[in-house]
Parts: structure tokens; C-alpha cells; sequence
């Protein structure tokens, strides 16, 4: 994702996380990765279905905590929605056939990035988001 500003900012709403995400799918190209981090309740899912919505998907998006990844096919991209929160490590996730995911030409989205992080590409656009005072979140784009 080559047009998103690297930085640290507050989310104060449930309109500016819809932004983000919507910003977040129109800077996406094929090929790319969404690295989400962040505590249960951070809007890791928020974000993704805000994403989807951003790059046209018409399914309704839901988390992939018990089936690893769901894919979404009707928006300009494919959407690859990974929940890795019961994985232990990034071996794990290769073992599921994530590389052949990574390797497409869809938008590839993971939530718990962190746990799978050591076989992640380095260009993977790393989001974190933590909580903040009073139901705001500090998000982090690195």
C-alpha cells in the first residue's frame, strides 16, 4: 500500500474507523497485506468489514476465528480475511496453506498479525490498535 501515511493518530469514532478502512481499501493493489494488531475489542473486525466494504465486497463479512480464513470474491479485489488467534506461531499458519493466499492477487487482511509476524513479508502494512481514553483507539501504521 504505497498512498497510506505511516503515523500514529486517534480513532474518536465509529465514522473515522469506517474512514480508515475505506481509505485503507482504496490504496489497495493486489498483492497486499493488512497486518492488524491489537487486543480483543480493539475493532480489528470493525476495520475489516469497513475494508470490505471499501473494495465493493457484497457477502456479509464475518470473523474467521474458527475456520482460519473466509474469502470474499465480489469486490475489485479479492478479500482474504484471516483470524489467526488460535495459531501459535507463523509455522502454523504456512501450514495452512496461507502462502498460497499471500502469494494471490487479492488483499490478503490479518487479524493477530503479531502471532504470525516472523513469515509476513516486510512490506506488509502493519495496523495496530490499542485502546485509548473514553471508547477512543490509537492506531498505528507502520
Amino acid at each position: 500500500m504505497k498512498h497510506i501515511e505511516k503515523g500514529t493518530f486517534f480513532i474518536n469514532s465509529e465514522a473515522e474507523t469506517r474512514a480508515l478502512g475505506l481509505t485503507l481499501a482504496e490504496a489497495a493493489e493486489p498483492g497486499d497485506i493488512v497486518a492488524l494488531i491489537g487486543d480483543l475489542g480493539t475493532g480489528k473486525t470493525a476495520l475489516t468489514k469497513y475494508i470490505a466494504e471499501g473494495l465493493g465486497v457484497k457477502e456479509e463479512v464475518i470473523s474467521p476465528t474458527f475456520t482460519i480464513v473466509r474469502e470474499y470474491r465480489s469486490g475489485r479485489l479479492p478479500l482474504y480475511h484471516f483470524d489467526v488467534y488460535r495459531l501459535s506461531d507463523g509455522m502454523e499458519f504456512l501450514d495452512t496453506g496461507a502462502e498460497d493466499y499471500l502469494e494471490d492477487s487479492g488483499l490478503s487482511v490479518i487479524e493477530w498479525a503479531d502471532i504470525v509476524a516472523d513469515v509476513l513479508p516486510p512490506d506488509a502494512l502493519v495496523v495496530m490498535i490499542e485502546y485509548a481514553e473514553e471508547g477512543k483507539r490509537k492506531v498505528t501504521i507502520l
